[in-house]
């Protein structure tokens, strides 16, 4: 699905069924360097059983075009932006590291338009280790390689997909190698300048979810942790042997984790 959204044509996978902006929306936001791919199997389930999925390409990354959004509160204000020039009202967010982030200050923003949050890989900061900012401008074979190492834990390098013979390094590795010149770079400032996420997780009033990968290295667990004691409205999951790429190393418990998250009453106040 083609939208456009500030003189820009930008997209958004559908789930495999077409958009319909009369069911309860669901809008999927990727992390860094990362495109709506990373969301396929979820995006397809939810849009299989009654949901409007969206799961967007942000501006400058896959499909989407303009240059990439260069802060996390930029790109929060994009999300309201996408919701109107879909017909939304109000929409759950599931994000992912950098699109986590994205989604707690689009939650906070845009208040009650946003009805629930489900948050994968994300802390109350996401610093970004200098050497690999270095990278990303200079040399960005080093800068993904960091990243598909750092991001994946030890069982995802040597196999372990319940799926047989995929590759998830070498499939983290060709999805990074698409972006374009200066997109890593953006994305990475973007998270390492982000400092209010503390704050902002204090004015979300929907329910939260945060899923931690017991061996992420990238955002470790006690931050995913300190982030989620900031939302009013919030459990916590931790899946074992994960590391950051949660939906790529642990596909089903990812998929069993949201089914739960939308099937459960919200929580009292």
């Amino acid at each position: 699905m083609q939208l456009r959204i500030a003189g820009h044509s930008v997209y958004a996978a559908t789930g495999g069924r077409p958009f319909d902006a009369g069911k309860p929306a669901m809008l999927f936001l990727h992390g860094a360097g990362q495109d709506h791919t990373v969301w396929q199997p979820p995006a397809r389930y939810f849009a299989w059983h009654g949901y409007g999925v969206l799961a967007v390409d942000l501006p400058g990354h896959g499909r989407s075009e303009g240059p990439a959004l260069e802060t996390i509160p930029e790109a929060a204000h994009f999300v309201g932006q996408l919701m109107d020039a879909a017909g939304i009202d109000e929409a759950a967010l599931v994000g992912h590291s950098m699109g986590a982030a994205v989604a707690i200050e689009a939650a906070a923003a845009l208040k009650t338009r946003i009805s629930r949050v489900a948050l994968f890989g994300v802390g109350s900061a996401m610093p970004v280790n200098e050497t690999l900012l270095t990278c990303a401008q200079d040399d960005a074979i080093s800068a993904y390689q960091m990243i598909v190492g750092w991001g994946h834990g030890p069982r995802a390098k040597v196999g372990g997909n319940s799926a047989p013979g995929l590759w998830m390094v070498g499939g983290s590795m060709a999805l990074l190698l698409r972006n374009r010149p200066g997109v890593l770079r953006s994305d990475l400032e973007a998270c390492n300048r982000w400092t209010s996420g503390p704050p902002s997780a204090q004015q979300v009033r929907c329910p939260a979810l945060v899923v931690i990968g017991a061996m992420d290295a990238m955002t470790p667990p006690k931050s995913g942790q300190a982030l989620a004691r900031h939302l009013a409205l919030s459990r916590t999951l931790t899946i074992e042997e994960a590391g950051h790429m949660l939906m790529v190393e642990a596909p089903d418990p990812t998929l069993d984790a949201l089914i739960e998250f939308f099937a459960a009453a919200p929580p009292a106040p």
